[in-house]
């Protein structure tokens, strides 16, 4: 393991589409159409079909500190859901709301509009034509298996879009899909 004067923390702004790992499966790609730097391990998960920041480093203790929910490192965020969340939904996101696997810890919730700077999505989102759409700042300190996803459905705003902007102190800070730095 590296130590820490020598690890090595990477941050790539994923691209929908790719795998939180090195090889591709299936119809999904992998990492190394992206990043070919050895000795280096993904610091938390993100599906295929969300976006944004993932962080890599060769660093075991950073990558545990990143990636273990018992550090409750926050996670933020950017949403695009169906239909506009009123403050009785965003109550229940901030109390945190019940899943099949339990009830979530509280999370920070907010409207927001569009991010500036945002980036086209390939391919793009499928709206429905008379449902309208909006975005959600979620900061939640969990990360159980699509737990952004299945929180804005328990609340009746599907997810459409899901982007990560942020992992504790680590931000894309204007990283464009499939760049890394």
């Amino acid at each position: 393991m590296a130590t820490a004067s020598a690890s090595r923390l990477f941050y790539f702004n994923k691209p929908y589409g790719v795998l939180s790992q090195f090889t591709a499966e299936g119809r999904w790609r992998g990492l190394k159409d992206f990043i070919d730097v050895p000795g280096v391990y993904v610091a938390g998960r993100l599906d295929a079909d969300s976006e944004g920041l993932l962080l890599l480093t060769d660093n075991g203790v950073l990558q545990a500190r990143i990636s273990d929910p018992r550090h409750k490192m926050e996670k933020t965020y950017w949403v695009q859901v169906e239909g506009v969340p009123d403050e009785a939904a965003l109550n229940r996101l901030r109390e945190g709301v019940q899943l099949n696997d339990g009830p979530t810890r509280p999370a920070r919730a907010r409207a927001m509009p569009e991010p500036a700077a945002l980036w086209p999505r390939d391919p793009p989102v499928r709206f429905r034509q008379h449902i309208p759409t909006s975005w959600l700042e979620l900061v939640i300190t969990e990360g159980r298996n699509r737990q952004v996803r299945r929180m804005t459905a328990a609340v009746g705003h599907p997810t459409l879009r899901l982007i990560r902007a942020s992992i504790g102190p680590y931000a894309l800070d204007g990283l464009a899909p499939g760049e890394w730095r």
